[in-house]
């Protein structure tokens, strides 16, 4: 073979192969996030794992739940520890065998805001909930979301899944949504009367 026609080969396979993100959005993950503390960054990449394994077109709040629990020990203390976190875990594992496969395919979509399927891997719940969770620190002064963040914008959310899992294992995740605002003396407002993040 000629090295011209050995050039050609390499344009053409070199075309084939798509350009790689260097910059902007597209290069960004969620768990790049600079507002994000370590720990958090590592639920969000955690989260991503378990999606990819579970087989799932995105992350949503179910998947940050599970993960959440598995890691944070200030979001375990907020369940109370014990028989609670076992029941809540034992109804999370079920998600690849029961409840969760009537997620498979669908997008996890509040209707507050238009859907985009592949943004950042994502659903727009759970990107909903990293905004707010960033934002519930900012308002406390603080530069890094942590766990009980994301886990307070989770819960806030009444159509999010993971507000289904948490009923599903018997916790009120209203009652919930508000110890955790006492707690953090969140700003009043910060959330719509029907439990949804205001805009």
């Amino acid at each position: 073979m000629t090295v011209a026609g050995e050039a050609g080969e390499l344009d053409d396979v070199q075309s084939r192969v798509p350009p790689r993100p260097s910059s902007g959005q597209d290069a960004l993950r969620p768990d790049d996030d600079a507002r994000l503390s370590a720990e958090l960054a590592a639920v969000v990449a955690g989260a991503r794992r378990r999606a990819v394994r579970d087989g799932d077109r995105q992350i949503d709040t179910a998947h940050l739940l599970h993960t959440l629990l598995e890691s944070d020990p200030e979001v375990r203390a907020v369940f109370g520890g014990g028989p609670q976190i076992a029941r809540l875990l034992g109804y999370l594992v079920q998600r690849s065998i029961g409840y969760g496969l009537r997620w498979q395919g669908a997008v996890e979509d509040s209707g507050a805001v238009p859907v985009v399927t592949e943004a950042d891997g994502l659903s727009p719940v759970a990107s909903a909930a990293l905004e707010h969770a960033c934002g519930r620190a900012a308002r406390r002064g603080d530069h890094l979301a942590r766990g009980t963040d994301l886990l307070a914008a989770i819960v806030a959310d009444p159509r999010a899944r993971a507000v289904e899992v948490l009923t599903g294992a018997a916790i009120d995740a209203r009652e919930l949504a508000a110890r955790l605002d006492d707690d953090a003396g969140a700003c009043p407002g910060e959330y719509a009367a029907d439990g949804g993040p205001t805009a």
